[in-house]
């Protein structure tokens, strides 16, 4: 009877379980191999066995750790679709528990306005450290080298670059939602954020290795398999005798590939690839935003890449308006309210009725509502329907935010757009959205404020109303912007 088995040979040991060598300081195992059922079935694909799992301390808290940011996520989740099983159940996909808001900073938020993420990617991180602490004592109790956790290292590596990129740039806010296409979304607009990751040569790097860690893999499985027919599983006999399986394979790579690999250098190989992998794509996040603020323009610099003709650039305005559009947006990106900014021409719409027209807020009020309830109201901010480009009459406002913010040098404000009830309200969420970012990016192109006191944009459809949405004075009195001071 065949003693190892593969995909060809489907012969499974049934057999009381060998421990090996004696491991000194090390309890023996208990329990019985195999579990009914399951444990066949496991066994059919790689001779499983399931019996007792060492956790340990380490382990043990690791799991706890990792239950409580699962839940955590998962009933923030929840909630966002009012305890709904059946939404909960059929937006998953589209759910998301935010980071919090650029206008935090590195403050700690109230925990409904991004505190929860915290929490829970502190729970999430601590779950992780502790198994990889676990790995790294089971594999020294074992006797074995340490390979599998400096792998698992350096893909933590990567994982928390993801919190010191956020820490050395300033912002919670840069951090990864939890969810599945918030976090798609996120990569998307991460990139586009600082000119396209592609350029970045640590990036490329990663890729490479990636790309590379899975052809050795491959080949190398495949290679084993072609083997397993003479015996290649038994891979200590099969180094020391000749003619076997391990030399068929040898002689294989050598004669096709072009160099050897034995059943320790493939092993090696792969490794590296992989463990460069997950380096590599580290150290390219931290630059990001840090040493390399837009890596096209980094490599046009250094003649990595062809500048673009003008006409194809992204306009700042545009560039803002892209900036973020993954924060709490429907599966639908670019939703089919949007009207394209070159095809409105809003010199061309009839100027508003005097009835339309609210009051210009002068610098020194909006100051003055600033520094006492924090947050300033304006009105006189007119848009085309259902676009986010603002109008000529928006004008004397505008030259209004540009003295207050030229007049108070130490003033920094995030911009709020909302919307009255007309329309769908999730397609008002991202109107007001969209509203806000095009307000931040014509103060800072046209109006030459800082972008960096101007920290961040905010929408809230019409889920804020001033007055009532039954007439049209109080529609009229909900469309507005909002500037919102920050520490």
């Amino acid at each position: 009877m065949l003693e190892y088995q593969n995909l060809f040979t489907r012969v499974q040991v049934r057999h009381a379980p060998d421990p090996g060598l004696p491991i000194p300081n090390q309890q023996n195992r208990v329990g019985k191999g195999g579990f009914g059922i399951l444990g066949y079935l496991a066994g059919k694909i790689g001779d499983a066995q399931i019996g007792p799992i060492y956790l340990g301390w380490y382990g043990t808290f690791s799991l706890l750790f990792g239950f409580a940011a699962f839940e955590i996520i998962g009933l923030n989740m929840w909630k966002s679709v009012g305890w709904d099983t059946v939404q909960f159940i059929r937006q998953l996909p589209w759910l998301a528990l935010e980071p919090p808001s650029p206008a935090y900073g590195l403050k700690i938020p109230p925990m409904d306005k991004g505190g929860w993420y915290l929490f829970a990617g502190f729970c999430l991180t601590v779950s992780i450290l502790l198994w990889w602490v676990r790995t790294y004592r089971r594999a020294r109790a074992l006797g074995l080298g340490t390979h599998l956790a400096w792998a698992f290292g350096s893909a933590i590596f990567l994982y928390l670059s993801f919190f010191f990129q956020p820490l050395l740039v300033g912002s919670w806010s840069e951090m990864v939602p939890f969810g599945i296409f918030p976090h798609l979304d996120w990569t998307s607009a991460f990139s586009i954020r600082y000119g396209n990751l592609y350029y970045n040569p640590f990036h490329a790097l990663s890729i490479v290795f990636l790309y590379g860690s899975v052809l050795l893999f491959a080949m190398h499985g495949a290679t084993i398999l072609a083997v397993s027919r003479l015996g290649g599983e038994r891979e200590i006999e099969q180094i020391t005798d000749r003619g076997t399986a391990s030399e068929r394979a040898a002689l294989f790579w050598r004669w096709t590939m072009g160099w050897n690999a034995t059943m320790e250098s493939i092993h090696r190989w792969a490794w590296w690839f992989a463990v460069l992998t997950t380096l590599t794509g580290g150290i390219g996040i931290l630059l990001t935003g840090t040493v390399v603020d837009n890596w096209y323009i980094w490599a046009v610099k250094h003649d990595v890449a062809p500048r673009y003709p003008a006409q194809y650039e992204v306009a700042p305005d545009q560039r803002e308006f892209l900036r973020g559009r993954y924060m709490g947006t429907s599966p639908d990106s670019f939703p089919d309210y949007q009207i394209p900014a070159a095809a409105i021409d809003t010199m061309a719409l009839p100027p508003l009725d005097s009835a339309e027209l609210a009051p210009v807020v002068d610098a020194k009020t909006m100051f003055d509502s600033l520094s006492t309830a924090g947050r300033v109201t304006i009105r006189a901010i007119y848009f085309a329907t259902a676009a986010d480009i603002s109008r000529p009459e928006s004008q004397p406002q505008y030259l209004e935010i540009q003295a207050l913010m030229q007049q108070h040098p130490e003033l920094k404000v995030m911009v709020e757009g909302h919307t009255d009830s007309q329309g769908e309200p999730a397609k008002n969420l991202d109107l007001s959205r969209a509203r806000a970012i095009f307000v931040r990016g014509r103060l800072i192109e046209e109006f030459k404020v800082d972008s960096t006191r101007l920290v961040g944009t905010d929408g809230f459809g019409d889920t804020k109303p001033r007055a009532t949405n039954e007439t049209p004075e109080g529609r009229r009195m909900n469309r507005r912007v909002e500037l919102v001071r920050v520490p």
